[in-house]
């Protein structure tokens, strides 16, 4: 897929199509008034107040061909140049504007502004010279967005669209997003039956069906078998603490905005956990450590809630309830390279099992021009951005550094998986972190019996399990593997009268080895009833007749495929344990 916030000859067309559309829809709708027109990754989009207007999706065909005769007349595209008082002065009228420009740094002594036959609007560009070269667009959806993002201001139309230099790479483009549609995890997600949303319950508060929470619990196994067998200990802290804790941690100064409001009772102030390191960070601290105990390694599956604004949800993948594959390691300066080769390591050997082949190392740190949003001093900044570095290094990665991406205490490695639709998704995290230990005064004793501070590395796998399983159902289109899927076999008796009772045997069968398998006995014709098992992609169908019944056998067939096998029960019970056992894709 295309960035076109990247790439600069597409976001100059983007930002022009976006005053192009602003134009047309001054013309229908006279009354209109204008926000912010930002290019994005996906193309643009503009904000705008139509009063008691109301966009409906049979109006961006009507807005489409007032472009398009825009685009067609060529109108030049010229830049002016104002004074803060100028710009004033011109939009006395339009309070968004004046918004904008009283907001503007002082600094900013020139203010420009962009025209295109009879419609001006503030921005500072650039544009392509002539609307002739936006002929190639296309609005794609349109929607709500409250004015600043502010939950208490208005709710200004915002309409999406994209603009290419050809007709060919516009649909080229469109046809991508089609397929995008196809892999979109809220889809699938209801199709499925794996999550639901409800405002009466809250926004951006997920709850799982028993599907979703099945392919959720077998993750969860998976990935704490796996830390077991490299030596982590697992716990359970609780989702509400008091503010005293992040008082220490510092979340409470410098993530505030970002946790749910405060709950005053009993004379305390508690809050929901936007994180468990800081409680990790107490279980460490409650027992005496010599330099013999390190690294402890601890382990959460753990949940988390951050109050993400509105606009920003997308269905399980950013929400306000999530659960997190988090781990936090102690350990002594000597211990860091390799506890973070360690780390990788089961990292890559995660990616192997679900078949990730394509992902990349960032090592993301401060920005040194804006460091009052990140807290320490700079000598631990220094120190610990080296040793990501170094590790790096000696383990001969491919990596590449990013300014400003760093966690609020500490840098990290990220680790890029690109997805198939060709955006590059933070799934697993390595944070170094010295500041920490030094807020909650973390000791050991060292070899000369003295007290020494450890060194925490916070470590994600998974990530968030919620944000993992769209990943999964975007990249599979919903087609899980079976070891995976809620569903693993579905067996379905050719005349529900006759070989009921022998379907009904392979049922108990398979569900004592393990499998999840459900009997489909409805008094339903065989082809509708195999249908609808495509249809909820269930990756194993078992058929059971009379030659199946007499012989003790099936006839199975495999999601997607029309050929079918016929194979003893046994068998099949010796396959599908394979598959599981190994993971099969």
């Amino acid at each position: 897929m295309i960035n076109f916030k990247e790439n600069e000859a597409l976001n100059t067309l983007n930002h022009s199509c976006a005053h192009l559309m602003a134009q047309a829809v001054k013309h229908l709708y006279p009354q209109a008034k204008f926000w912010v027109g930002p290019v994005v990754e996906e193309g643009f989009y503009y904000d705008i107040d139509l009063g008691d207007e109301v966009i409906r999706d049979e109006d961006l065909a009507k807005i489409e061909k007032e472009m398009k005769k825009l685009a067609k007349d060529g109108k030049r595209i010229t830049r002016h140049e104002l004074t803060k008082e100028e710009a004033l002065e011109m939009f006395k009228d339009d309070l968004y504007k004046v918004d904008l420009i009283s907001r503007m740094d002082e600094s900013e002594q020139v203010i420009s502004c962009y025209t295109q036959g009879d419609f001006t609007d503030l921005c500072r560009g650039p544009h392509v010279e002539n609307t002739k070269l936006l002929r190639n667009f296309k609005l794609i959806k349109h929607s709500g967005a409250y004015w600043k993002g502010d939950k208490n201001n208005k709710v200004l139309q915002r309409i999406y669209g994209v603009c290419l230099p050809t007709a060919e790479e516009l649909e080229a483009h469109l046809n991508d997003l089609e397929e995008a549609k196809l892999r979109d995890h809220r889809r699938l997600g209801k199709e499925l039956q794996m999550f639901m949303f409800s405002e009466t319950v809250g926004s951006g508060l997920p709850m799982w069906l028993p599907n979703g929470f099945t392919t959720r619990r077998v993750l969860s196994d998976y990935i704490m078998d796996k830390e077991l067998a490299n030596g982590y200990q697992h716990v359970m802290t609780p989702s509400v603490v008091s503010t005293k804790l992040y008082k220490i941690s510092g979340h409470l100064a410098h993530y505030k905005d970002d946790m749910f409001p405060i709950m005053e009772t009993d004379g305390d102030d508690y809050v929901l956990r936007p994180m468990n390191c800081p409680e990790h960070m107490i279980m460490y601290k409650s027992t005496l450590h010599s330099y013999r105990d390190l690294p402890v390694r601890i382990a959460e599956i753990a949940n988390d809630f951050r109050f993400e604004a509105g606009g920003a949800l997308t269905g399980i993948e950013r929400s306000r309830a999530f659960t997190q594959n988090d781990s936090h390691l102690f350990c002594r300066p000597d211990q860091i390279a390799q506890e973070i080769k360690a780390v990788t390591g089961m990292i890559l050997d995660v990616y192997k099992d679900f078949g990730f082949e394509q992902y990349s190392f960032r090592l993301s740190l401060r920005d040194p021009q804006n460091t009052d949003k990140y807290f320490g001093n700079d000598e631990l900044w220094e120190r610990s951005e080296s040793e990501l570095r170094k590790v790096l290094n000696e383990m001969g990665v491919n990596y590449y550094e990013a300014e400003g991406e760093a966690a609020f205490y500490g840098p990290k490695i990220d680790v890029q998986v690109r997805s198939a639709l060709g955006h590059d998704v933070t799934l697993s995290t390595i944070q170094l972190d010295y500041q920490l230990p030094e807020r909650f005064e973390l000791e050991y004793v060292d070899r000369d019996g003295q007290k020494a501070r450890p060194v925490v590395i916070h470590r994600a796998i998974l990530g968030s399990l919620d944000r993992f399983v769209a990943f999964l159902l975007e990249e599979t289109k919903g087609v899980l593997p079976l070891w995976l899927s809620p569903t693993q076999v579905t067996v379905i008796p050719v005349a529900p009268e006759h070989h009921g009772d022998y379907a009904a045997e392979v049922v108990q069968e398979l569900r004592q080895i393990g499998m999840r398998v459900e009997l489909d006995d409805r008094n339903e014709k065989l082809g509708y009833r195999v249908r609808e098992a495509q249809t909820r992609k269930i990756p194993v169908e078992l058929v059971v007749g009379d030659q199946e019944v007499q012989g003790r056998g099936v006839t199975l067939r495999r999601y997607g495929q029309r050929a079918e096998t016929k194979m003893s029960l046994e068998e099949v019970k010796e396959l599908l344990q394979n598959e599981v056992k190994n993971r099969v894709r």
